[in-house]
C-alpha cells in the first residue's frame, strides 16, 4: 500500500474539523484540495471523500446538500480496488450508508421528507456492508436516530 498524498491532505482537514473544532479552517484546506484535484474531474475517491467531507464543514444545508451529491455521483464510479489502494478498511458498497445517512439528513433538514426517507430506506439496505466496528455503530446509530425523527419504525 502507499501513502496517496491527497487523501492524507483531506485527512489533515477532517483532523482540523473533528479534533479541533476548525470548521473554516477546514473548509479552506478542502477549497484549495478540490482545486488542485480538478474539482469533480478528479480521481472519484478524492472527489468522494473530498465531497463529503467539504458537506460536514457547511453553515448552509444546500451547500452541505450539494456536497453531498458530489460525493455519491463520484462513489458511483469507484472501484474496491481503488478504495483499497489508497489503504481504507472500507469497500466502495462500504462508503454508500453514509453518504446516503448524510443525503437523509440534509433532505430532513430542508422539510423534503419524502426523498429524506428514500435516502434512510437506501442507507438501510447497504448498512450490511460495514463491519461491526466503531464505524459501523456510528453510521448505524445515526441511522436509528434519522428513522426515530422521521417517525419510520426502527
Amino acid at each position: 500500500m502507499t501513502t496517496d498524498p491527497t487523501m492524507t491532505r483531506i485527512g489533515q482537514g477532517v483532523e482540523l474539523h473533528h479534533h479541533q473544532g476548525q470548521r473554516e479552517a477546514a473548509r479552506d484546506v478542502f477549497a484549495r484540495i478540490w482545486d488542485d484535484i480538478g474539482g469533480e474531474q478528479g480521481d472519484p475517491l478524492h472527489v468522494c471523500v473530498l465531497a463529503h467531507s467539504m458537506a460536514d464543514v457547511q453553515d448552509d444545508v444546500r451547500q452541505e446538500l450539494m456536497w453531498d451529491l458530489r460525493a455519491l455521483a463520484a462513489a458511483d464510479l469507484l472501484t474496491d480496488e481503488r478504495v483499497a489502494q489508497a489503504g481504507s478498511p472500507l469497500s466502495a458498497a462500504g462508503l454508500y450508508p453514509s453518504l446516503h445517512l448524510n443525503l437523509s439528513e440534509c433532505y430532513r433538514k430542508l422539510g423534503d421528507f419524502d426523498r429524506a426517507r428514500e435516502h434512510l430506506q437506501q442507507a438501510r439496505a447497504r448498512v450490511g456492508a460495514l463491519d461491526d466496528d466503531g464505524y459501523g455503530r456510528l453510521i448505524r446509530g445515526g441511522l436509528e436516530r434519522l428513522a426515530e425523527q422521521l417517525g419510520e419504525p426502527a
